[in-house]
């Protein structure tokens, strides 16, 4: 499962990658972070770009603070464009507790374990929230 990672997102992502391979999940399943740079994706691109991007490619956006307000806020995006198919939206819901809470970083480790392995049943959901 590819994912990538929202801008604001890049050092707890570390921690987070750092926590599902020292749990040994990488060995079950096969994870991929990818942050917008390595991807060539500017980091001010609106949530539509960022979106469609996510979704052509087959990746679930990881984020924290993607915008609910607006023609291009991510909300609106799902409205207008989410389908049965889509992958969902994983929203980390509280980006400092994933950083500084072992056990909130595990629980969200967890629930992100859940959606990699089962991702079809998550399909066309629009926004999950971790943990």
């Amino acid at each position: 499962m590819i994912f990538l990672i929202d801008h604001n997102l890049k050092g707890h992502a570390l921690v987070f990658f750092g926590a599902i391979a020292s749990q040994g999940w990488l060995d079950i399943i096969p994870i991929q972070f990818f942050t917008f740079t390595e991807i060539n994706l500017p980091i001010d691109s609106d949530d539509r770009v960022v979106w469609r991007l996510a979704q052509k490619n087959q990746m679930i956006l990881l984020t924290a603070n993607r915008s609910m307000k607006g023609k291009d806020s991510l909300e609106q995006v799902m409205r207008e464009e989410n389908t049965s198919e889509s992958l969902p939206v994983i929203t980390i819901s509280n980006a400092d507790r994933l950083l500084n809470e072992s056990e909130y970083r595990n629980r969200c480790v967890e629930k992100l374990i859940e959606i990699a392995l089962d991702v079809d049943n998550y399909r066309g959901a629009k926004r999950i929230f971790l943990p």
